[in-house]
Order: C-alpha cells, then sequence, then structure tokens
C-alpha cells in the first residue's frame, strides 16, 4: 500500500493557494540582487529557531535565541532550554545543505533527529524509531510496530507523488502525517515542522530561506494543535489543515515582504553589487554569526589587505559591521 491523503481543494483553497503564488512571485522579484540576503536568512533562522521551540514550550525569548545564533553566553537560563534551540539550529543547517536532495531516506530522517533531539528527549533515544506507544493530548499514534512500515508508505510518497502537488500542500500533508504517525519517543514536533520547511527547500518554493511558518503556529498554539486535532476528528480529511496551514504561509509571506521593504528602505543609500568573494564572506558571517580578521583571512585564503578590499564596500553599504576594539574587534551581519 501506499499513502494516499484525502482532501477537497475547495474554492477557498484555491484561493489561497492563488494568493500565496502572487506573494511568493513578488517576494522572488524583489530579492533577485539584493546583497543582504544573507542578513535576511540568519533573521529567519532566528525565527525559526524560536518559534518552533517555543511551541514546546522552550523559553528562551527572540532575543536570547539571536544571541544564541551569534555565539553569545546567555545569562540565566537553563542549559537544556539552550542546548534545544543550539539543536535546531544544528537541524535547519542540515536541511539547507540537503534542500536540493533527491530521495529522502529512512537514514536523513534519523540524522535530523539526532541533531534536533540529543540530549533533550524525555523519553526514548535520538535517531531512532520509538518502540513504546505514546500519547499526544487525547491522540494515541499507531502502535510502534506500524511506525516503520506507515513510515515506509510516507516516505515514498513524500519521494514521488508529492511531487505532483504544489508545495503549499504537500509540506502540509506531510506535517499532519508525520505528526499523526508521531514516529519519534519524543521531539516529534520540532521533526514534523522541520521536515515540512525541508519540502518546501526542496521544492525550491523558498528559495532564498526566508520563511518563518513556525512563527504562525506559535503564535497561537491552540489554534494550531486544534488544526491539527480536527483531521481525525474529520475521518482523516485533510481539507481544514489545507486551508488552515495555507492561512499561515500567506501571512509569513505578507510579513516577509514587509521585511524586505523595511530593509530595502534602511539600505536605500548604498547600493553594492557583490563580488562572488563579497557573497562568500557574508555567507560565512551568517552562517558563523561573527568572524575576526584573522578568521577572514583564512577562511578565504586572502591576504590581511585582500580581506580588507572584499569588506570595505560591505562596510561601506552598511551590510557589515565591526564591534570590540581594534585588536580584539569581529565582524558582524549588520542587524536588520
Amino acid at each position: 500500500m501506499s499513502y494516499n491523503p484525502q482532501y477537497t481543494i475547495t474554492p477557498a483553497l484555491l484561493s489561497l493557494v492563488e494568493e500565496i503564488a502572487v506573494l511568493r512571485e513578488r517576494i522572488e522579484a524583489a530579492t533577485v540582487s539584493l546583497s543582504w540576503i544573507p542578513n535576511l536568512q540568519k533573521d529567519t533562522r532566528v525565527r525559526n529557531g524560536h518559534a518552533s521551540t517555543a511551541i514546546e514550550g522552550n523559553p528562551l525569548t527572540l532575543e536570547q535565541v539571536r544571541a544564541l545564533e551569534e555565539g553569545r553566553e546567555l545569562m540565566a537560563s537553563d542549559e537544556r532550554s539552550e542546548r534545544e534551540v543550539l539543536n535546531y539550529f544544528a537541524g535547519l543547517r542540515f536541511i539547507e545543505k540537503n534542500a536540493k536532495r533527491g530521495g529522502i531516506t529512512h537514514e536523513d530522517l534519523f540524522t535530523l533527529h539526532r541533531l534536533l533531539a540529543d540530549t533533550v528527549m524525555d523519553q526514548g533515544q535520538a535517531g531512532t524509531y520509538r518502540s513504546i506507544q505514546v500519547r499526544v493530548g487525547n491522540h494515541f499514534p499507531p502502535a510502534a510496530a506500524d511506525v516503520s512500515p506507515l513510515m515506509f508508505e510516507l516516505l515514498e510518497w513524500w519521494n514521488t507523488e508529492s511531487r505532483n502537488l504544489s508545495p503549499v500542500l504537500s509540506s502540509a500533508i506531510l506535517h499532519y502525517r508525520f505528526e499523526d504517525i508521531h514516529p519519534f519517543a519524543d521531539g516529534n514536533g520540532r521533526m514534523g515542522r522541520a521536515l515540512a520547511l525541508w519540502d518546501l527547500y526542496r521544492r525550491g518554493f523558498d528559495a532564498h530561506a526566508l520563511f518563518s511558518v513556525d512563527e504562525y503556529y506559535w503564535e497561537d498554539r491552540a489554534a494550531y494543535y486544534a488544526a491539527l486535532a480536527r483531521v481525525s476528528q474529520a475521518g482523516e480529511d485533510l481539507t481544514e489543515w489545507l486551508e488552515y496551514s495555507a492561512r499561515g504561509l500567506r501571512q509569513t509571506l505578507e510579513q516577509v515582504w514587509l521585511r524586505l521593504q523595511k530593509f530595502q528602505a534602511s539600505h536605500a543609500v548604498e547600493k553594492i553589487t557583490l563580488t562572488p568573494r563579497q557573497e562568500e564572506l557574508l555567507g560565512l558571517l551568517r552562517d558563523h554569526g561573527s568572524l575576526s580578521p584573522a578568521e577572514i583571512w583564512d577562511h578565504l585564503k586572502v591576504s590581511r589587505q585582500g580581506a580588507m578590499n572584499i569588506l570595505s564596500p560591505l562596510l561601506k553599504a552598511g551590510l557589515v559591521e565591526k564591534r570590540g576594539t581594534k585588536k580584539t574587534g569581529r565582524y558582524f551581519l549588520t542587524q536588520a
């Protein structure tokens, strides 16, 4: 057997998909030549990390999560909360690195789960399908013995038939079905939302990694959980869930568009056409949070003067800033 999701393309759902397509095209057109994309990607990673862990009860604020992403030490926070966020960043980097992968395997899921759940699970083992029965509120997921065959079916669907659907639909279907199976003993919420994001990346829907749909779920967790629960109440009809998810994606894209306009306005004074080395440096700063002058020389394999030739236009355009003293200063992406 193979997974066969049940839903109806209602006029409301069709309208949402069309509105999302228009917003996406507008965003893609605006980001073709933007030199500050890495800054927005970094901001999105922070928002994703904060929202997805906050849904599960992590108490860290958005600014605390931003500090962790930049490698800064937090005061008055517990180690587990920090580890959950750092794990999520590791999972996002894995997804970004494998965004163009073809077929996704069970081992890929195990690797991602190990990254997300390492040392923060209350039960079970990271990177292994569960061997126990679990309960999620009033929902009793399938028996442990059924998890592996059900995940085989879901992976087969994801790697084949899902590509015939709009990614707006396929990512939402994947999200729900994963949560319904609940294949791991712990960490399924973060995992399911991460897989939905991975689907958008694989399909090229979020080519620049600028969307943080998890913020929509986090802003009203009760509505999120209720939308998931209503699928089983409707006899596994996904229609209402797809409409809910599409509304979330539309709202997310509207917020991205507003951030793009705000960022364009704040960086309108200096225009810059990036060289490949400058693009590489902005990507390094996005991924590492900050770099010292020596680290920049080492990563780019250039001399001190060569590094300054690359940096100076970025500093002048306000895309990069230096913090600290002349001896201990480090370079950061300018905050959006």
